[in-house]
């Protein structure tokens, strides 16, 4: 296949998946232009297989958030605008990713490490959505991560044995996906370890941070992903 034709796929690809995600209603219009012009970054620098990663987060997020939401809303968890990600959403789980993937097209000497930064940035926004979404459900007994003492469900910073057990399955799926695109290895547990960190990082944010209104919510799942990204680096190194 040749770049033109493989470019003209991937856009064509990017476009129905934006096309989709506005019709069932979960991007806005906004998010999906922004996450489809993310896609374009991330494949430039890392292929079918960061594409995959994109695509594999988005679907575990996307059936995350959509998995008992009658239950969600009774408890008061639903998310605000029916749960339509917005372009900021966007930006805050894979901005970091697009980062990478440019990166990696720039330099391509880089790119096996930065391929291995950019997985770690989705299996920590992949375990910080599943643990959240999940774990409110089906978690049995809430703490502060900063005091660990029992804490409302759904607040942030507040953290499940459950939830951290369902995230920590989501990094494990980002990092087969990665590891059947480049390789079995020590990058398995890298990035389970990347999204573990991740994922406690958002946390901690969440509990010392959002709560007093010094960072937003998108700013927390910034910084979630560029852990996951670091953790993987530092591992790597």
């Amino acid at each position: 296949m040749t770049p033109v034709l493989r470019l003209t796929l991937v856009v064509l690809l990017l476009g129905l998946g934006m096309l989709y995600s506005v019709r069932s209603g979960k991007l806005t219009a906004a998010a999906a232009w922004t996450g489809g012009g993310l896609g374009l970054l991330i494949f430039m620098g890392s292929g079918w297989a960061g594409l995959g990663l994109l695509a594999l987060f988005f679907g575990l997020g996307s059936a995350a958030s959509a998995w008992k939401v009658a239950d969600k809303r009774r408890l008061g968890l639903a998310e605000a605008n029916k749960g339509r990600r917005t372009a900021g959403q966007v930006v805050a789980n894979a901005g970091v990713a697009g980062l990478l993937g440019a990166a990696a097209w720039l330099w391509p000497a880089q790119a096996p490490l930065l391929h291995l930064l950019l997985a770690g940035s989705f299996a920590a926004a992949t375990a910080d959505t599943l643990s959240s979404e999940l774990g409110n459900i089906y978690g049995r007994r809430y703490y502060n991560v900063l005091t660990w003492r029992p804490d409302v469900r759904g607040e942030n910073g507040v953290v499940s044995l459950e939830g951290t057990l369902l995230g920590l399955a989501g990094s494990a799926l980002v990092a087969g996906a990665y590891c059947a695109a480049f390789g079995w290895g020590a990058a398995f547990g890298q990035l389970l370890l990347a999204g573990t960190v991740g994922n406690l990082t958002d946390s901690v944010a969440g509990a010392a941070l959002e709560r007093r209104h010094l960072l937003g919510n998108n700013a927390v799942n910034m910084l979630n992903t560029l852990a996951g990204a670091l953790t993987a680096a530092l591992l790597a190194a």
